[in-house]
């Protein structure tokens, strides 16, 4: 996972003081420059071979300025971060981080749901890796355009995006409506495109309402194979309902893979089987909007 901003934040540089200096000094400033020296405020960058191993941060990209990033863990504590040319940035799918593809510092963008690994030294913390899901890649790059760049200012597209590390009993579930899939398979039937935008339709008429979207497979095959599948059918539900059925990004939380857990009937039955083999997608309000 990596990441460089395009719309570097404003800079706000140290104004030089005028002294007036004697000849002696003025022959000292003749001399090659002393690289201690801080310049208009920006301190030099810490020796790598300095540096010592710093913590694991997992949380989620909330601000960025220059080569910093900002990671706000599911706690709420906010962790600065420099990145620099070194740092490798990595993006997997599927389980276990298979299919990894390394990417640039331009992909790192705000709500994006991030592990760095760290090295310390000269008061910083410096990304030596970052990694992230291309799921959630893509579920940020959605709302690239609706997030503000600056650390002091946040966007609902971004809080919305946090969803995936906040506490879902912060919300009242309003409905419930389900799609279903062949065995290993992804496509959207007729019936359910049409199911999706009713449920859109009929959410968007309530006020501060968002959809949380959870993929699921019955019992057959491998563990890893169905955790991949289900996200991919959740993403599957996730693009339908943006691109088809006008269901605004910013009011979607993250997308969730649940593989085989939490069936709706037994795996014994084909019957069970082809109801497990679904995306629920949730409507919610969060209860401090919803009178409780």
């Amino acid at each position: 996972m990596y990441f460089m901003s395009k719309k570097a934040g404003t800079r706000f540089l140290l104004a030089a003081l005028a002294l007036p200096v004697s000849a002696s000094l003025y022959a000292q400033d003749q001399a090659a420059p002393d690289p201690n020296i801080v310049v208009n405020g920006v301190q030099p960058a810490p020796d790598p071979a300095a540096m010592t191993p710093g913590p694991e941060i997992k949380g989620v990209i909330s601000a960025r300025n220059d080569n910093k990033l900002k990671v706000t863990s599911a706690d709420g504590t906010s962790t600065i971060i420099v990145v620099n040319d070194a740092t490798k940035i990595k993006a997997a799918s599927g389980l276990f981080g298979a299919n990894r593809t390394k990417l640039g510092a331009e992909s790192l963008l705000n709500g994006l749901p991030v592990t760095v690994k760290t090295m310390q030294g000269g008061g910083e913390l410096v990304a030596s890796q970052i990694a992230f899901r291309n799921a959630d890649f893509k579920t940020a790059s959605m709302i690239r355009n609706a997030t503000d760049q600056r650390f002091e200012e946040q966007t609902a597209a971004t809080e919305a995006l946090r969803g995936r590390m906040g506490d879902i009993d912060k919300y009242n579930i309003k409905a419930t409506t389900n799609v279903h899939f062949d065995t290993g398979r992804t496509e959207l039937s007729a019936e359910d495109k049409a199911q999706l935008c009713n449920t859109a339709t009929a959410a968007a008429a309530t006020e501060n309402a968002l959809l949380l979207v959870v993929g699921y497979t019955d019992a057959t095959g491998p563990d890893d194979f169905n955790q991949e599948l289900s996200e991919k059918r959740a993403n599957r539900v996730i693009n339908y309902l943006q691109q088809a059925c006008g269901w605004k990004p910013y009011r979607m939380l993250t997308p969730t893979g649940m593989a085989k857990a939490d069936p709706l009937a037994s795996n014994d039955t084909e019957e069970g089987k082809a109801q497990n083999r679904r995306v629920a997608v949730n409507v919610l309000v969060s209860k401090s909007v919803d009178g409780l």
